[in-house]
C-alpha cells in the first residue's frame, strides 16, 4: 500500500529505542525524512544511520523534553534542517510504577513533565508548520489511560490527559486542517516490558516464555504486541490514506481494553 508519505518530514520523539525507534524506521521506509529526538545522542546517531541506509535523510536532536524550552528548540531545529514539518509523533515518556502511597510529588511531576507537557509544548511549537503542511499529529498514549490500575496511577493519569488533549487539539485542528489522533498500545515488547517479564519469571520460578504466557492469560489478550505493530499503524494514521481519521482514540492492545 502506498501511503503517500514520500518527501514528508516527521518529528519523532523517544526515537532512540523501542516503539519510537521502530516508528522512525517505518516512516523512513514509507519515504519520510526524520527528525530524531531523545536524550541519548549516541544512540540517536545509530538510529540516524539506519534511516540513511533506507535512503532517507535524518537529523538528530538530543534533548530532554522535560525542560521547558526543549520542545520549541526541537521544532526550530526541524524547520532549520528540512524547512517543513508534516508529521509529529509524540511518543517519548515513561512513568514510574508503584503503589499510590509510595509515589512522591516528584514522581508525579516527572511523569507529567515529559509525556504530557513536553509533547503539548512540541505540538504547540510545531503547529504553524503543521498548518502550512496540513499535517498530522499522532500521540502515543497507552491502554492505562482508559483502564487505570493500582500500580500505574501516574501513567494512567498522564495517558488519560493525553486522550483529552487529543480531542481538544482535534477540535482546534479543524480550521487549520491538522489531523490529530492518539494510539493506545497495550503490552508491547520493549526493553521496559522485558524487565517486567524477567521479574515475573523470577517471581514465579518459570522461564521467560512462560512468564509471557501468564501475562497474556492474565490480561485476557490475544497476544503480546511488537514495536512494529504500533509503527505500522502510526504510519497509516499519519498518512494521507487516513485523511478521514481525526480525533480518534485507537486501542492497539490485543483486546486488553474491555470497555466501550
Amino acid at each position: 500500500m502506498n501511503l503517500g508519505l514520500t518527501g514528508k518530514v516527521a518529528v519523532v520523539t523517544g526515537a532512540s529505542k523501542g516503539i519510537g525507534a521502530e516508528i522512525a524506521r517505518e516512516l523512513a521506509r514509507e519515504g519520510c525524512d526524520i527528525v530524531l529526538a531523545a536524550r541519548s545522542g549516541d544512540v540517536l546517531a545509530e538510529r540516524a544511520k539506519e534511516i540513511e541506509s533506507l535512503g532517507r535523510k535524518a537529523h538528530v536532536f538530543p534533548c530532554d523534553l522535560r525542560q521547558a524550552d526543549a520542545s520549541a528548540a526541537l521544532a526550530k531545529a526541524a524547520m532549520e534542517a528540512f524547512g517543513r514539518i508534516d508529521i509529529v509523533v509524540a511518543n517519548a515518556g515513561a512513568t514510574r510504577r508503584g503503589d499510590f502511597l509510595t509515589l512522591t510529588d516528584e514522581d508525579w511531576a516527572d511523569g507529567f513533565a515529559l509525556k504530557f507537557f513536553g509533547h503539548m509544548r512540541l505540538i504547540r511549537a510545531a503547529w504553524p508548520a503543521l498548518a502550512k503542511a496540513q499535517g498530522s499529529v499522532v500521540i502515543i498514549s497507552g491502554a492505562g489511560g482508559r483502564t487505570p490500575g493500582a500500580e500505574f496511577a501516574i501513567g494512567g493519569s498522564v495517558n488519560a490527559a493525553l486522550l483529552s488533549l487529543t480531542k481538544a487539539l482535534a477540535d482546534r485542528g479543524v480550521p487549520d486542517k491538522i489531523r490529530v489522533n492518539v494510539i493506545c498500545p497495550g503490552n508491547v515488547r520493549t526493553d521496559r516490558l522485558a524487565g517486567r517479564i524477567r521479574e515475573k519469571a523470577k517471581a514465579l520460578g518459570v522461564d521467560e516464555a512462560e512468564a509471557v504466557n501468564r501475562i497474556v492469560a492474565e490480561a485476557n489478550i490475544i497476544a503480546m504486541g511488537e514495536p512494529s505493530d504500533i509503527a505500522g499503524l502510526t504510519a497509516f494514521v499519519a498518512s494521507p490514506r487516513a485523511h478521514y481519521l481525526h480525533g480518534a482514540m485507537i486501542d492497539m492492545d490485543g483486546g486488553q481494553t474491555k470497555t466501550l
